[in-house]
Order: C-alpha cells, then structure tokens, then sequence
C-alpha cells in the first residue's frame, strides 16, 4: 500500500508538473519571435529552430511532446510568431493547424499605380520580387504581357506570411479586379454608353477620383455617360493630371488644360486610354449604372458634394457661388 501511494504521488506530480510544462509560456519576456518552417522539415529540426529562435524551453522536452502528442509529422511548413503566451501546447496547435503569422498591405480606393508599388515596396516583411522591374516587365511577370498596370489591381486589405513575394500580392490583387470587373459589367444599365468592361474600368477610375460623396457617384457617373453619348469632351481635371504625370507640381493651371497629351480630356474627346487610378467596387457599379439625370455639369461644393447642373449658365452661376475666391484664372473646375 505504502509502494502504491508512493507511486500514486509521484505520478500525480509528473502529471502536475508536465500540465505545467504544456502551458506556460515558453518565451515569457520580451518581444515576438518568428519561426520558420520549410517544406520537409522534420520535427527534430522543428524543434531546433524553436530553440534556436531564444525560446526558454527544453528541446528535449519539447521533442518529446512532439512525439507523445501523435502529431509531429503533421507540422505544417510556414512562417509562425512565438509570443510570450505561446506554449508547448499551443505552439504544437499552431504547427499543426498551419497558423502562420499573417502581415496586412493596404490597396486604397483611387491610387494610382505609383501609388500602390510605394506601398508594396514598404510593406512589413514582404519580399520585393518585383524592385527593379519596370512596370511592363512586372507585367509580364504576372502573364499580362502587354497590358498596362494602371487601374488593374483591386483596392483592398491583403493578408501575407513573412517573406511572401509581392508578386504574389499583385497577381492577387489582379484577379480580385478581374472579378469584380467581370461582376459589374454583368449588370451593365441600358443607359450606359460603354462598350466593353475596358471602358468601364476607365470610366470607373474617373468617377473614383471624382467623387467626394459616395453618394454622387451615380450622379457624377450619369454626367459623363451623357457626355459620351452625346459627343461632348469630358473635360475631367484628374486625367489632365494623370497625363502631366510627374510634372504636376500640385497646382493644375489653365495653360495644362491646353497641354495636350492622350490622357487630357479637353483637348480630345471620348475616354482616355487608359484608367488613370485604382476604382473600388462602389465606382464600378457607379460607371455601369448611372443615374438618369439631364445633367451635364458638376462642380465641388467644398464640403466633398458636388452641386449638379443641367445648362452652362447654371453651372457657372454655381462655380461663381462654391468657386468664388479660390482663384478662377488658375483653377479649373471638373465637367466644365
């Protein structure tokens, strides 16, 4: 009896101080470390990298949960965080369940494409594949040889393990708006003049950088539909801008809207080449389905609305009224 109570005690305190082991930290102080786990990888190897990382813990011990738990051949390869409330039962989950620690890039709504390779090239742990590459050369990399980048990747919150390539974001980003695209000009309005979902991504990307209320997007969309079908210039500030390019100082005078280049929608009519920023979803169905307005003009209200017009003399008394004061010579208003 005295044999038994004595075994009965010291199991109780190895099964004691293992439950212990399994959940205490095993990298209590200090910042996060990261783990990475190749393809093939074999647990003993896991197990080391844990240690090498810093973490407080035995190896040996460790191994042998590995071993005990039945699991350790389902670690799955990855790039994993070790926090300082990781534990041996919990790193094995995490192992096992292929919980990599994920890095967020965000695309915004009316980037351009500079725009958005600056935000790649900055983003937390993410390997810049495509630094060096020209924009044509990116393309090709993504297998749209040919294709210009502007206005292709969709604006959104992408998610990505430490070390993934940026080109993996943007082929990402490039099916994304594919889909929508494809999504939107499914419902294409019979009042759209549009004839290819080419001309809606364009279109799209004029009523992304002109809108300052999500809820003139229509409105501003049926403008310009009834310019196209029509025959009237669009006549838009932010494709003149598009096409000064680099030489923009901030300052868009009336001498760029004589400056002609394939993007400036005074000097030539009909849309230009090519999108000239990245239109979210909402910009999309706007250009595919604009409101049935007689409207042929807008301008900025300075509250981010814009006050809609059907005739030249009513828009000008209403550039008079919201414009008055910030420079008229030097500053022109989009749908003029």
């Amino acid at each position: 009896m005295i044999f038994f109570g004595v075994l009965t005690l010291v199991t109780v305190l190895i099964l004691g101080a293992g439950y212990q082991w399994l959940t205490h930290p095993i990298h209590p102080h200090g910042p996060a470390l990261d783990l990475t786990v190749e393809p093939g990888t074999k647990p003993r190897d896991v197990v080391q990298a844990v240690s090498d990382t810093g973490t407080k813990t035995s190896a040996d011990l460790l191994f042998f949960w590995f071993r005990l738990s039945g699991q350790a051949r389902s670690i799955k390869a990855g790039s994993y965080e070790i926090t300082n409330t990781t534990t041996p039962r919990s790193l094995l989950l995490m192992l096992t369940r292929g919980e990599e620690s994920l890095r967020t890039v965000t695309l915004v709504e009316g980037w351009n494409f500079r725009q958005l390779r600056q935000a790649l090239a900055k983003a937390d742990q993410l390997k810049q594949d495509s630094k060096g590459l020209s924009d044509s050369e990116l393309m090709s990399q993504l297998g749209r040889s040919g294709m210009h980048p502007e206005g292709r990747f969709y604006p959104d919150n992408y998610t990505y393990a430490k070390g993934a390539s940026d080109l993996a974001v943007l082929k990402r980003a490039l099916k994304s708006m594919d889909t929508h695209l494809a999504q939107a000009w499914a419902n294409k309005s019979p009042l759209s003049p549009l004839k290819s979902s080419e001309e809606a991504l364009i279109l799209a990307s004029i009523v992304e950088k002109e809108t300052g209320k999500a809820a003139d997007r229509p409105l501003i969309a049926g403008v310009f539909a009834n310019r196209l079908h029509i025959g009237m210039r669009l006549q838009t500030d932010p494709t003149v801008i598009y096409g000064l390019g680099a030489s923009f100082d901030g300052n868009l005078r009336r001498a760029d809207l004589r400056t002609d280049t394939p993007y400036n929608t005074y000097t030539r009519a009909g849309l230009p080449p090519t999108p000239i920023a990245m239109p979210g979803k909402a910009a999309m169905a706007a250009a595919v389905q604009p409101a049935s307005t007689p409207a042929l003009y807008f301008v900025a209200k300075g509250d981010g609305s814009s006050h809609f017009s059907n005739s030249l003399s009513e828009h000008n008394r209403a550039v008079n009224r919201y414009q008055r004061g910030q420079g008229a010579q030097d500053s022109p208003v989009s749908g003029q």
